[in-house]
């Protein structure tokens, strides 16, 4: 498939896991925690004070346009705002994928993270990025650890990193994020997609 061609991390496994902004951290089967359980985070920064990023599979029922109406038109389908964690839920994330080509690292109030996925400001005009960025995703809230913290909980197999893919940001609300991103990863990982969901919801 394309997507190996174009992400060859996604074909292999390494044995020792090393996050950086650009990955995305899965949420191992036994994480039962109910804020995190089945959910794939999308790292924007890792550094010796810590770590953050948000949440990319959990919507809301708030529309965008409610909320940030000048953002509306860019916002990637559902147009929903999304929860990006338990952290600042009253401040709000925006994340975009650039399109294939455009040049991005000088435009002011973007600044690139990992490939064609990019933080944007939200202070910034939208009507000046149509032309570079394919839609953009606002999150209320991120998910943070202090540090040292991400490190413990890898240890104890709360995560799985893997690398993600410019479509990861943008994916459609009604498929199983959580279940489509493992299924792409080497065996035996690929085999965790199928664990069934818990009925429980809170």
């Amino acid at each position: 498939m394309a997507q190996h061609q174009d992400d060859p991390e996604d074909r292999t496994a390494p044995s020792t896991p090393k996050v950086r902004a650009g990955n995305l951290l899965v949420a191992g089967t036994d994480l039962s925690e109910a804020t995190f359980r089945r959910t794939v985070i999308y790292v924007i920064e890792h550094n010796d004070s810590g770590s953050f990023g948000v949440v990319l599979n959990r919507i809301s029922d708030t529309a965008v346009g409610a909320m940030l109406p000048r953002w509306a038109p860019l916002s990637a389908s559902p147009g929903a705002l999304y929860v990006g964690g338990p952290v600042h839920r009253n401040s709000a994330l925006c994340l975009g994928t650039a399109r294939q080509g455009a040049e991005v690292d000088n435009m002011k109030g973007v600044r690139r993270i990992a490939g064609r996925v990019v933080l944007i400001d939200l202070d910034t005009d939208p009507a000046t990025l149509v032309e570079h960025i394919e839609g953009v995703r606002i999150f209320a809230g991120y998910a943070g650890w202090s540090a040292g913290q991400l490190d413990g909980e890898l240890g104890n197999d709360d995560w799985m990193v893997v690398s993600a893919l410019p479509r990861d940001i943008l994916a459609p609300a009604g498929i199983d994020q959580w279940a489509a991103v493992l299924r792409r990863q080497p065996l035996p990982t690929a085999l965790l997609a199928t664990h069934p969901i818990e009925v429980e919801r809170n």
